[in-house]
């Protein structure tokens, strides 16, 4: 659940910074499913990662919200964000599986 709302927060600071959020690759989508069925110690690094990403994501998107009701244009501020956003999001994901063995075990 909180994979899909820390997508979702990434594409408003997507949509804040002016571009378009590129669509979910099939290892974004399948990572929880990927991550039930690595071992212990990956699914607690993992775990810990999206709180850690959810720490920043949700004061992060608060904060331009904030500011864009003041009236200002946190462009750079989103950038930042967002460029954050996706060097965690790809450490978490370098934890996932190799895709082919994740995938026949879901199929």
């Amino acid at each position: 659940m909180k994979w899909s709302a820390l997508h979702d927060a990434a594409e408003a600071v997507a949509a804040i910074c002016g571009m378009p959020c590129p669509p979910l690759s099939q290892l974004v989508r399948a990572y929880p499913a990927m991550m039930r069925d690595a071992g212990e110690a990956h699914r607690a690094l993992a775990a810990q990662g999206i709180e850690d990403l959810t720490a920043i994501m949700e004061p992060g998107l608060a904060a331009l919200a904030a500011a864009m009701a003041r009236g200002a244009h946190p462009r750079a501020a989103a950038l930042a964000l967002w460029d954050e956003f996706c060097r965690a999001r790809d450490a978490l994901l370098a934890l996932a599986p190799p895709q082919d063995t994740a995938m026949r075990r879901m199929g």
